[in-house]
């Protein structure tokens, strides 16, 4: 059945990869000339220009150096970005459930070629996502027209809701009809995140603040006598080096930067603003399968009426036997009439595939799984007792199936078998005892159903519930004609699985409520095995359970009202959980949502940040979700919530710095002229002092790693102020003082008897000395510098030694002292710039630590 592996390989070389039409990719040299399309940056080339025009080609030379460098630096994080992007992209790739060499197998969609032949069930994108499904029909065989509406096709983009399929592939990528609509949605542009359509907007306030003040130093300048071509290149320089023009890129590779520590630590973010949402988390609603448990369901226990039946071994791991009852005494399946029924009655409605793995010299051996886990359990079960897929093919062949609905909570497979037609069922306990009239006792008789055999069921299902274990009902009835429907249905068995709670997930939910993030468990299983799992992961503490149907009768003000009280949602169906989510939401709680099921979409696309499983989820999922679980655990969304906390943090850390820096720049120059001083830096200084400071050390801040307290902190408000807190008082006073600082150093020189030249040299190093001991300052907004470890990020240290280099050079080196012209200080003048420099960190600081 299908291609083998070289005939498929063959048809992927000659009709290229299944992907559809992508934007164009903007290459090195489209990325590097960007960097020249900010308005400010096409001022500062005219004021080359006009510097070429009046003869002062020393100064054109040393702008257009700095223009370039300037360019090589923003070339350099954009293509890193650009790259890190187009990489976390390609992870998000769907996949497809293909025969190749005749072994149902997952590929990547992408490697699909045609005459290839692909299962799909419930959850699945045909081969990407879509919003619309449609019913579909069987029709011939060997079609190749895929025009639209035809009944027979299933459209690329389309997604499965119900049911399972086989089909075989007639058109991939470019040419198939979802390929033909992407052909014209190359061109649309991407839309800013919120942050940086916040930080364009301040920039855009600074900027329009700024220019009045160059304004303003351009006209006292020229009014008290100095040179009109110095003061318009005063002017336009401290424009450029006060607007925060690069504010939204820096955030755009803080986020980026951000994505790509999550995705190395199996956090996959699909959209990128949802990093920040992340940090302001205060609720995650979190599935229990899989992401607080291990996924790996295990049936430990089969009850039949008259006898009970315990397996050995966990997980996927081979081997494991059946014992009976109290005296484990080894138990042959085939010899057990009632055992055999129900393990068989498992792999008759299960779609899960196991196969055997390869041996591996001193590796334990698992059996590789292709499904729901739940299913896979229930065929290492039968496995267990002696029974496979493959010796049951012969005799019992699927006719037809009613597939697994969160709303009925059952399935039904209808099958030829040696004594007839049978419809074979496996749902909830509570759904299918009720509809039986009669059971097979352990020696498979079959008898009445009466009250006090279903009495002692329904409290055989509690106390395996009351375990923890996930309990699933198995029946049959013989019947010629198909009815999922009908009742009168022969009671097998019950099996209980097992699936223990993560021992990551218990630290991330103690990690959660020390971060006043409340994590709440919904599940459809029973409401007993969820209590009893939510207080083996310490999920339980104060809180209470709710059932679907307990919240069914209650109205939104009511839940509104009494949600808070609860952490545990049991036998909960779609609907349930879209209210949950809308409930918390307008209680003014940032919710988190994550899920696996295509039933589990809405739910994830209504909630802030949407999580869906990497290893379990359904394609239509993942592509409703904003992040995507890799390892399908707890632990990786809450350190998830972790690096969003600290992405916003190291924004606003660097957005602090950034424009302190930019206002001490301004006010040094403003003050110098409104005070009569001469100028207090040339033009091609400040240039030099915007590049020195504004780049490296901003992309290093926002690598600042998590605080220790991070998690230990309330999360924010949604509504709060990006200035919150204080910061723009802080921001501002900084600021000031870096003025003042560079100010005083400036007149200080003057006063011991240096010449202009000599003050504007001391004036450059304060400047740029205070700049880079308060980029260390802006590492925490609740610690002094003093008490922060200066080892605690590397990458900063190293921003700011590359920087203190580039001053020394242009400061020491006489060939760069004739660029910007400085001149060698004298040891008094050196320490006159440097104390002018630590004069304010270290004041602050002291009064920091005094209040602490």
């Amino acid at each position: 059945m299908g291609l083998t592996e070289k005939e498929a390989a063959e048809k992927l070389r000659q009709e290229g990869g299944n992907v559809l039409s992508e934007s164009r990719r903007a290459g090195p040299a489209r990325i590097f000339i960007g960097q020249f399309k900010d308005v400010m940056v096409m001022i500062l080339l005219c004021a080359t220009a006009v510097s070429v025009l009046l003869g002062e080609v020393s100064d054109a030379v040393t702008i257009i150096l700095i223009v370039l460098l300037n360019a090589i630096l923003g070339f350099i994080q954009e293509y890193r970005t650009e790259h890190t992007l187009e990489a976390l992209k390609s992870m998000t790739s769907p996949t497809a459930k293909v025969y190749r060499d005749g072994k149902l197998t997952e590929i990547a969609a992408q490697r699909l070629v045609t005459e290839d032949v692909i299962e799909d069930e419930a959850g699945d994108r045909i081969p990407a996502d879509c919003i619309e499904a449609v019913a579909k029909t069987a029709g011939i065989t060997n079609d190749t027209d895929n025009s639209l509406n035809k009944p027979n096709i299933i459209y690329c983009g389309t997604s499965a809701t119900k049911g399972t399929c086989r089909a075989r592939v007639i058109a991939t990528g470019k040419r198939t009809q979802m390929g033909k609509i992407s052909e014209m949605l190359t061109d649309i542009d991407k839309e800013l995140t919120p942050l940086q359509k916040r930080l364009a907007e301040l920039g855009k306030a600074v900027a329009i603040i700024c220019l009045f003040v160059c304004l303003a130093v351009f006209g006292a300048g020229v009014l008290r006598g100095e040179d009109v071509f110095t003061m318009l290149m005063t002017g336009i320089t401290i424009a450029i080096a006060a607007i925060p023009e690069g504010l939204p890129a820096t955030v755009t590779i803080a986020l980026a930067l951000a994505v790509n520590r999550m995705m190395k630590q199996k956090a996959l973010v699909n959209k990128l603003h949802s990093v920040e949402t992340l940090g302001c988390t205060s609720v995650i609603c979190s599935d229990k399968t899989g992401t607080i448990t291990e996924n790996k369901m295990t049936v430990t226990e089969n009850g039949v009426v008259g006898e009970d039946y315990y397996f050995t071994g966990m997980g996927y791991r081979m081997g494991g036997r059946i014992t009976a009852g109290e005296e484990n005494s080894y138990v042959d399946a085939k010899k057990s009439p009632a055992l055999e029924e129900v393990l068989r009655c498992g792999i008759i409605c299960s779609t899960a595939v196991i196969s055997l793995p390869e041996r591996k010299r001193g590796a334990v051996r698992e059996w590789k799984v292709t499904g729901d886990p739940t299913e896979a359990a229930l065929i290492i079960a039968a496995a267990k007792g002696g029974l496979t897929r493959s010796s049951l093919d012969v005799d019992y062949r699927r006719a037809e199936e009613y597939p697994f609905d969160s709303e009925t909570r059952f399935m039904a497979v209808h099958s030829t078998s040696p004594g007839g037609k049978m419809i074979w069922f496996k749902g909830a306990a509570e759904v299918l005892i009720p509809r039986c009239s009669s059971y097979m006792d352990a020696h498979g008789n079959i008898c009445d159903m009466d009250s006090n055999t279903r009495r002692r069921l329904t409290e055989r299902v509690l106390e395996m519930s009351d375990k923890a274990l996930r309990v699933l009902a198995l029946a049959e009835c013989r019947s010629d004609v198909f009815d999922p429907q009908r009742g009168e249905l022969t009671f097998l068995g019950l099996a209980g699985m097992t699936d223990p709670p993560r021992e990551e997930a218990k630290e991330a939910i103690r990690k959660c409520a020390a971060a006043s993030v409340r994590t709440v468990m919904i599940t459809g299983d029973h409401k007993n095995t969820a209590v009893a799992v939510a207080r083996k992961a310490g999920l339980l503490k104060g809180g209470k359970a709710m059932t679907g149907a307990e919240l069914d009768s209650m109205s939104d003000e009511e839940l509104d009202r009494e949600i808070g009280k609860y952490t545990v949602f049991a036998r909960v169906e779609p609907v349930h959980k879209l209210r949950i989510v809308r409930s918390f939401k307008r209680r003014g709680e940032i919710v988190t949502m994550t899920g696996d099921g295509v039933n589990d979409a809405p739910a994830i696309k209504e909630a802030d940040v949407g999580v869906a499983m990497g290893v379990t989820g359904t394609d239509v999922t993942k592509q409703a979700a904003d992040v995507i679980l890799l390892d399908d655990n707890l632990a990786t969304l809450v350190g998830a919530v972790e690096q969003g906390r600290c992405v916003y943090a190291n924004i606003r850390k660097f957005v602090r710095y950034l424009l302190s820096c930019n206002i001490g720049e301004v006010l040094t120059m403003f003050l110098g002229i409104v005070m009569g001083m001469p100028v207090v830096l040339l033009p091609v200084q400040i240039l030099l002092v915007n590049l020195v400071t504004d780049g490296l050390p901003a992309i290093a801040l926002g690598l600042e790693p998590p605080e220790d307290d991070l998690m230990k902190r309330p999360p924010r408000s949604s509504s709060e102020g990006f200035f919150s807190g204080g910061l723009m008082w802080k921001i501002v006073f900084r600021g000031i003082f870096i003025g003042l600082s560079t100010l005083a150093s400036f007149s200080a020189v003057l006063r011991l008897g240096g010449t202009v030249e000599a003050g504007r040299t001391a004036a450059l190093i304060t400047l740029v000395v205070s700049q880079l001991i308060h980029v260390f300052e802006c590492r925490s907004e609740t610690k002094s510098i003093f008490r922060i470890s200066p080892f605690g990020n590397i990458k900063l240290l190293a921003a700011a030694a590359v920087s203190a280099a580039v001053l020394a050079a242009a400061v020491m080196l006489p060939q760069l002292r004739v660029v910007f012209e400085t001149v060698p200080l004298t040891r008094e003048q050196l320490l006159a710039a440097l104390g002018a420099s630590a004069a304010v960190p270290f004041l602050a600081g002291i009064f920091s630590s005094k209040k602490e």
